[in-house]
């Protein structure tokens, strides 16, 4: 500890002595220019020791991560010329890079390792695979600030001389550049200088520096990844598709559109989880339980409830019905009317460029791709629970088959899980006519969302009939005399809850095996590793949806999808990053809980200062009209600031609301714009209106107001 304080005691004197007695002056253009033919003078006197100064000045100024390095590497090139100087300044850099790196080493890593474990020790597991290149395209790209790349490798696991010799290789073209423009600038001694074609020239290749060093990396990078495979001198596809989900399906449609070669694979049915096991069937059976529950309920309307009689078959088949209408948008038919080649079959990813497709009637096709996206979606996650395989236990994806022919839902259902799916089902289930138990492990429902709408979202349920078992572990799956249960257990204390069915419902886990990314070396854990372009490790493969993250929407998928085919047919001119900054989503309980950016809980944990805002709908004359009062607007912003940080919302058709929040926050118009819109009455759509105003009228200037007061005061006199 004693060398640490004293060490950081020399410094701290360096760094004062250099503020305190000016020399930072020197380390200005002006101070630079002004000083030149002094420098130049000592340097034809004492050649030899004033090369031996400056380089002692440079490595002290890197050291230290001094402002100035880059006037030294001009000066380097005004006062030694091109090849002396950029000698002396590569290796003074380096050295002076290499003191930085083990100063932070010395002084700060044992501290920030102690505070910051755990992330540490993922970035050294990074460093040990690849850190030299990471260092090496830093270096090479000069967008950091070279003094906190010194600081912060420091911090990181990376030996000391991988670290000096990959600073002195990838500093080298930057440095040619700038000690080339300084010997231009000591050849400036008219007016006419100023506009000289070498001088010209060196500040061109300042501006264009950054652009050649970005492809210098991506030819390096290209060639480390592909090393040992053989590229094809040519391709029978522009773009090979895996899977026909909704990132499948929305890629192949954009490169057929900009008439690109693009075959789309997929060896179930097309439209993915959404159309025949999610999004839709749920939606259809909720819609069909809602109905029911408005029956039962017709007296709120001023009619008699009555008891529905139904034939869950009956219902079920409506939900097939539902399917079939959709199918056709998504279907084989219309996507080769596009222009997308479709194969039904299983791909495997061969080599970078080459896809086998064991096609579903035998066959096998092998197509050679400039570039292919991986749109594999997810699939339910199954916890290794004792029992669970002989449980007879279904998942979103399975029970629209299991219980399509079932003349009534089942009378004892357990739903497992208390996230999006696992509510939708178990709301609807019991309003059907099922005894439902739903189970889940932690303390709330909807685990994303803020206290209160978990809370509401229980209240829901259980109005519905769920029986909700919160802070409830699932233990293991047992027969007990002819009889199907699940014994979970709560702070120590076994329940056993019969069942005649099961739902898993504890969330989604990513296909991600089988196409031949392991053999390539593509990065997985529970997802695929891409870069913000949704490039792969190798930079023609893409992957884009559920098998991407972070968010397994479908919506979400599908704008990933105009990414991923852009970026893979015009990334060569010109790549986008994904943006995430407003993504919506909708859970569809009755009432639904719809959302976009920032709750509580999140700005909490963030540490963001926000200012929350609602409005009750018991307010809205259009809910009152229909009975349905329940529900919120929740609306975060800054402290007295408009700007939209995050929205929550629970009513009915909440998930069609959030619209004009989501477009609000896309295009960065705040709650004032929202109140200044006219919406028609009586609408749920007004509901956006009352909350802005009631961010106004919390936010009202109370002084100016005061002011305003006293002038009509004024004016009755």
């Amino acid at each position: 500890m004693f060398k640490k304080i004293a060490l950081l005691a020399v410094i701290a004197a360096a760094i004062t002595g250099f503020f305190y007695f000016d020399l930072n002056s020197y380390l200005t253009l002006e101070g630079m220019k002004g000083s030149l033919t002094t420098f130049q003078r000592e340097i034809e006197a004492n050649p030899v020791v004033s090369i031996g100064v400056f380089f002692a000045v440079y490595v002290a100024v890197t050291a230290l991560s001094l402002p100035g390095a880059a006037i030294l590497t001009l000066a380097a090139g005004a006062l030694f010329g091109l090849a002396q100087g950029l000698v002396i300044v590569s290796f003074a850099s380096s050295i002076g890079a290499t003191l930085a790196f083990l100063v932070s080493r010395f002084i700060l890593r044992d501290t920030v390792r102690n505070k910051f474990k755990d992330k540490l020790n993922k970035i050294d597991e990074g460093v040990e695979k690849q850190g030299a290149f990471y260092l090496f395209t830093l270096r090479l790209v000069p967008v950091f600030p070279f003094f906190l790349i010194n600081l912060l490798m420091g911090l990181t696991s990376l030996k000391t001389w991988t670290f000096y010799w990959v600073s002195q290789v990838g500093m080298l073209a930057g440095t040619v550049v700038y000690v080339n423009a300084g010997t231009q600038l000591a050849q400036i001694d008219s007016l006419a200088g100023i506009v000289s074609p070498g001088l010209i020239f060196s500040f061109v290749l300042l501006g264009i520096f950054p652009w050649i060093a970005k492809a210098i990396v991506a030819v390096v990078n290209r060639r480390r990844v592909y090393k040992g495979y053989t590229k094809p001198k040519s391709f029978d596809r522009n773009l090979v598709v895996i899977g026909a989900g909704a990132g499948g399906l929305v890629t192949s449609y954009i490169a057929a559109a900009v008439k690109a070669k693009v075959t789309l694979v997929e060896a179930g049915e097309m439209g993915g989880d959404c159309l025949n096991y999610g999004c839709v069937p749920s939606k259809a059976i909720i819609k069909s339980a809602k109905v029911a529950t408005q029956m039962r309920n017709a007296d709120s309307y001023g009619l008699d409830a009555v008891t529905p009689t139904m034939s869950f078959k009956n219902v079920m088949s409506r939900v097939h019905d539902v399917i079939a209408a959709i199918a056709p948008n998504d279907s084989v038919e219309r996507y080769t009317n596009l222009g997308v080649d479709v194969v039904k079959g299983y791909a495997k990813i061969i080599d970078p460029w080459t896809v086998e497709i064991k096609k579903n009637d035998g066959g096998i096709q092998t197509l050679r791709t400039k570039n292919i996206v991986v749109a594999t979606g997810a699939a339910p996650f199954v916890p290794d629970l004792p029992g669970i395989k002989d449980s007879g236990y279904v998942t979103s994806d399975t029970l629209w088959t299991k219980f399509a022919d079932k003349e009534d839902a089942p009378k004892k259902l357990i739903v497992l899980g208390g996230g999006p799916i696992g509510c939708e089902l178990a709301q609807a289930f019991s309003r059907l006519g099922s005894d439902v138990t739903q189970v889940e492990l932690a303390p709330r429902l909807m685990g994303r969302e803020d206290a209160d709408v978990a809370e509401y979202a229980e209240s829901v349920l259980r109005e519905s009939g769920v029986n909700v078992l919160t802070s409830h572990k699932a233990l293991r799956f047992e027969h007990k005399d002819g009889v199907k249960v699940l014994i979970a257990e709560k702070e120590g204390h076994e329940l056993a809850i019969e069942y005649d069915e099961v739902i898993v419902a504890v969330g989604r886990k990513a296909r991600l095996t089988g196409f031949g990314l392991e053999d390539l070396g593509i990065q997985f854990d529970r997802t695929i590793e891409t870069d913000e372009y949704l490039q792969t490790l190798m930079p023609n493969i893409f992957a884009a949806g559920d098998v991407v993250g972070p968010y397994q929407f479908t919506h979400v998928a599908a704008h990933q999808a105009w990414y991923a085919a852009v970026n893979a047919l015009f990334g060569t001119f010109k790549k986008f990053k994904v943006d995430y900054r407003v993504i919506p989503w909708t859970t569809f309980i009755d009432p639904e809980v719809a959302r976009v950016g920032l709750n509580e809980r999140e700005a909490k944990e963030q540490g963001i200062e926000v200012e929350v805002t609602r409005y009750e709908f018991a307010e809205l004359d259009r809910a009152v009209a229909e009975s349905a009062r329940k529900g919120f607007i929740k609306v975060l912003t800054p402290p007295g600031k408009d700007k939209i940080l995050g929205v929550t919302i629970v009513s009915e058709h909440a998930g069609d609301l959030l619209a004009e929040f989501v477009i609000a926050m896309k295009y960065d118009l705040g709650l004032n714009k929202i109140l200044g819109t006219i919406h028609a009455y009586p609408t749920w759509a007004e509901g956006a209106k009352y909350a802005a105003g009631n961010w106004k009228r919390a936010n009202a200037p109370e002084k100016l107001l005061n002011y305003v007061e006293k002038y009509h005061t004024w004016r009755r006199r």
